[in-house]
């Protein structure tokens, strides 16, 4: 085995969805999947492409969007490392419904259709472990949907930050924003205009300090019980 399929052999160990197979199993799967590096910037696919197997990221970031006709670009997910993609336009036999843009410089893995398929035919727990990785995409996607449709944009903003950090009492923390406010904004179904307004709204309460991407929230608890 050379270099790269034993690089490659050892990220798939780290990855949850591969934790029951056996060594040989995790060979034949390494056997089929391929390292791929972006840079940042870099399409990885683009609407319309077809799917030949799913994505695992293990370093960098990505999002995945769609452009309307105008040209407004609106952002859909955003995946960073531990987390994968692809699985259900996989299994549906159908084009990608969005792109896949690098937001970092960035490494992921492509493990193919063919193994996969296999996988599932051979043994249950993985396809459980599939399924359930699917269905928290799922319930995130009806989260999202639920947000969108009864919360206000500032709520939007508040629910994002506090997604950021693990803090929920009375103390001070600080985060880092995960790529740029363009992309947070699009993805929040919210204009770079209106993200900029609301961060500088809570600002004015006391609540947050934005320095560039590092937004200090001065108290989680107060942030997460303000109403616009």
């Amino acid at each position: 085995m050379n270099q790269t399929s034993a690089d490659i052999l050892s990220q798939l160990r780290q990855i949850s969805l591969f934790g029951e197979l056996s060594e040989s199993e995790l060979e034949r799967v390494a056997r089929y999947t391929r390292e791929r590096r972006l840079g940042k910037g870099e399409l990885l696919f683009q609407r319309g492409d077809v799917a030949h197997g799913f994505y695992f990221v293990t370093g960098g970031q990505l999002k995945l969007g769609f452009s309307s006709a105008q040209g407004n670009e609106k952002v859909v997910e955003i995946v960073g490392p531990q987390q994968s993609f692809g699985e259900a336009v996989m299994f549906m036999d159908r084009p990608y419904p969005v792109f896949a843009e690098a937001l970092t410089d960035m490494t992921l893995l492509h493990i193919g259709q063919n193994v996969v398929s296999d996988l599932i035919d051979q043994d249950p727990q993985f396809a459980r472990k599939l399924l359930a990785g699917m269905s928290v995409r799922l319930h995130n996607m009806v989260r999202d949907v639920e947000a969108y449709s009864l919360r206000s944009s500032t709520q939007r903003v508040i629910g994002y930050l506090l997604q950021q950090t693990e803090e929920d009492g009375t103390k001070a923390c600080e985060i880092s924003l995960p790529t740029s406010k363009q992309v947070i904004a699009s993805r929040l179904n919210l204009t770079p205009e209106t993200l900029s307004r609301i961060f500088h709204d809570l600002a004015d309460h006391g609540l947050i300090t934005v320095q560039g991407k590092r937004i200090t929230l001065h108290n989680p608890q107060n942030l997460a019980r303000f109403n616009d």
